[in-house]
């Protein structure tokens, strides 16, 4: 309302009750302002008290939801870190089992290699020894002959 409109008002109340009246309306005017003020007031607190349980159940159910949470958290971190614990036990025993028979299969092969140079050296030297034994008797059964070849183009055969 502008300051005309409320002066309209104030006129046509003068000119309705007439100036004696105005002091008892301005006062039950007054009065049905503070009762409104204190009605208004009331209100506030009401809210006011209300929103602070509501805002209180809020926060209970904020801080047991936030600890609910974290209980699962901890209880997933707990079961991830004792199944990734028994998932490296079982790789480390694995392991070792693998490493174990590499080395047993790799100690069997070196000892049948072993075994087969020892007898290829054995069967070298007895063909050796053979062909120098079949050597000596053959120049034994026979005599100089022109085609026998100097000494200095023979192979000596080496004695083991």
């Amino acid at each position: 309302m502008s300051g005309q409109e409320i002066f309209v008002i104030i006129v046509v109340i003068l000119l309705l009750f007439g100036a004696d009246k105005l002091p008892e309306f301005a006062r039950t005017f007054g009065k049905g302002m503070r009762d409104f003020r204190k009605a208004t007031d009331e209100i506030k607190k009401e809210i006011e008290s209300n929103t602070n349980e509501l805002r209180k159940d809020i926060d209970d159910v904020t801080n047991t939801i936030r600890k609910d949470v974290t209980d699962l958290s901890e209880n997933i971190t707990k079961d991830v870190n004792e199944v990734s614990d028994n998932i490296k036990t079982n790789l480390d025993d694995f392991s070792e089992s693998v490493q174990k028979d590499v080395n047993e299969i790799s100690g069997n092969i070196e000892k049948n290699v072993k075994d087969f140079s020892d007898e290829v050296d054995k069967d070298t030297k007895e063909i050796a020894d053979n062909l120098k034994k079949d050597t000596n008797d053959k120049k034994k059964t026979s005599g100089p002959d022109d085609n026998d070849v100097p000494d200095d183009y023979k192979y000596d055969y080496p004695e083991e």
